[in-house]
């Protein structure tokens, strides 16, 4: 899920598609009372559910999604061969079927991958769903006309690195076969253990090639999941689902389905969404919110208040802001200047700036710190809460610079609690303590992000941040430090521009296993690997806070998306 504030997802979510606002992966809710909110504890069927958002639905064709399922409306829409676990917290970090029988059928070294649909599957017109319809939803996702989704399919399938979609080719990949309308065969360039996480993007929903209406397919998608578009203005500002009468519970485990209607307005101030949520009156009592956080001074009212903290969901998204390093620029190249700031910084400084500890939590690792990542706890250059100026100026001395240097640090101008000034001040302050004078270089958002992913602009001392695509160190790790991810003509991630064999060899490794369990504790030793080069000094994880109507019931918030799951919600 890539740079989700700078890029509104490529992470996920969470917007995107995946944007940090937007949500993506986290821990469950604190023991707030979620599930038994309102007088009857029991979550019934009926009423209409409203969503206010900041931002639109935009986009709302499964190719051009980004995250897991299309974040949290979309998955109302789309379903997928495989699919998230709709439960709180860690179980929610598990990948279970959702078209599919099962999570996928590999062969022995992962490169081929098999499933088969359930029995009875119908889209909202009543036609059946079949394989074709999931490999012609796949290949329309790599139309030119219709980028934005994950660009994994390419990198994986056989033969699609040059692949321009059905309109231009209809011959299709025959990387995908369908040998009957229940069996699709997914053949991969390499082994890839992690494939049924893959499947759980909306390029795998299923789209009927005879409604397909290219650019415009967005207006009214076709529906496989519980609910169908009505109503859909100025490309995802108001957003109203029905129920889809041909959805079966009897097919889908995971989506419970219970409002009768579902409404949603964007285009809302952030202020004007959390006030009318606190104040919870009329059909705003059965609203929640799926890109709106709490920021710390409507947090300080909100714990003031019992009956409002009752009403708030915590989670913790795969994601993590940190310094990057570009050793290819003087002073950045002498790893002994990049672990005097590791031992600098001061985290609680930064934790602060960053909105406290309830909206923060400082980080040690480059991995967040839940299982599913692979999180191995360990801190290289122990700077304790408040930073070792001592240790710093004693390796700056080492590099030569006994007498402390000068140094420019890149971050974006927008007020975002996490690349913004407030973070860039904070970090100013704690390494003047050891001797390290820093300049601050606030660039707007778009050239901000522009200049960092350029690996001819790239600065040499920045603030960057990383989300998950899916909960599992892959999608964190291998984007960042893969040494074949370098792009040296396009958005580039892996700042460092570390191309280490070793490091490279065993992400190959990792990712020929299918135990996924084994597959996330090698991540994690790789992250503690990565982490003695001090390529980066990891600075804090976000925490979400989110409000949600007194009349909301069953609130659900995993270990995978860190925000309340819109499927799970009841209003009555």
């Amino acid at each position: 899920m890539r740079q989700p504030s700078v890029k509104a997802r490529r992470v996920a979510a969470a917007s995107v598609s995946l944007v940090v606002a937007a949500g993506v992966a986290a821990c469950g809710p604190e023991d707030n009372g979620a599930k038994d909110s309102g007088g009857d504890a029991t979550p019934h069927k009926g009423g209409t559910l409203s969503v206010l958002n900041s931002n639109p639905q935009k986009n709302l064709d499964p190719a051009r999604l980004y995250t897991s399922g299309g974040g949290n409306v979309p998955s109302l829409l789309f379903r997928t061969l495989t699919t998230r676990n709709r439960e709180n917290g860690a179980e929610g970090a598990k990948v279970v079927p959702d078209l599919a029988t099962d999570t996928g059928r590999p062969n022995k070294d992962a490169t081929v991958w098999t499933y088969t649909l359930k029995e009875g599957l119908k889209y909202e017109d009543g036609t059946a769903i079949t394989t074709a319809d999931i490999k012609y939803g796949i290949e329309r996702s790599f139309a030119p006309e219709l980028s934005g989704g994950a660009p994994y399919l390419r990198d994986w399938l056989v033969g699609a690195a040059d692949y321009q979609g059905p309109y231009k080719d209809p011959k299709g990949l025959s990387a995908i076969e369908t040998p009957d309308a229940r069996t699709i065969v997914f053949h991969l360039n390499k082994p890839e253990g992690e494939f049924p996480f893959l499947a759980t993007q909306t390029q795998f929903a299923p789209v009927p090639k005879a409604k397909d209406t290219g650019t415009k397919y967005a207006e009214h998608p076709v529906s496989s999941g519980p609910y169908k578009v009505v109503t859909n203005e100025n490309n995802g500002e108001h957003v109203v689902l029905d129920r889809n009468a041909n959805w079966s519970a009897a097919t889908d485990a995971e989506r419970k389905a219970y409002p009768d209607k579902i409404d949603v307005r964007s285009g809302l101030d952030s202020a004007v969404i959390n006030q009318r949520l606190s104040a919870s009156q009329g059909t705003d009592a059965a609203a929640v919110t799926t890109d709106t956080n709490l920021g710390p001074a409507e947090l300080a009212k909100v714990t003031g208040d019992k009956s409002l903290a009752s009403r708030v969901g915590t989670g913790h998204f795969g994601y993590t802001n940190y310094i990057a390093f570009n050793p290819k620029v003087k002073p950045f190249d002498n790893p002994k200047v990049r672990q005097a700031i590791s031992y600098a910084v001061d985290r609680s400084s930064v934790v602060n700036a960053a909105g406290g500890s309830a909206l923060a939590e400082p980080a040690t690792t480059y991995l967040p710190n839940q299982k599913s990542f692979g999180y191995t706890p360990y801190d290289l250059f122990p700077a304790g809460a408040t930073g070792n100026a001592a240790k710093a100026k004693e390796l700056l001395k080492e590099a030569g610079y006994p007498n402390g240097l000068t140094l420019t640090l890149t971050h974006s101008n927008e007020k975002n609690f996490e690349t913004g000034p407030e973070i860039a001040t904070a970090l100013q302050d704690a390494l003047k303590k050891a001797g390290i004078t820093v300049k601050l270089q606030g660039l707007e958002d778009n050239d901000y992000s522009d200049t960092i992913q350029n690996v001819k602009t790239e600065p040499g001392f920045f603030l960057a941040h990383w989300g998950a695509d899916w909960p599992s160190g892959g999608p964190f790790l291998a984007p960042i430090f893969d040494g074949r991810q370098i792009v040296k003509d396009g958005a580039n991630y892996n700042y460092a521009q570390l191309d280490d064999k070793s490091v490279n060899d065993e992400i190959d490794a990792i990712n020929k296993l299918t135990d996924l369990d084994a597959a996330a504790k090698r991540w994690g030793a790789l992250d503690k690997k990565i982490g003695e080069q001090a390529l980066t000094v990891p600075l804090f994880h976000p925490v979400y806070k989110r409000l949600y109507g007194k009349d909301i019931k069953n609130v659900v918030i995993s270990d995978w998306t860190g925000v309340l799951d819109i499927s799970q919600v009841a209003v009555k």
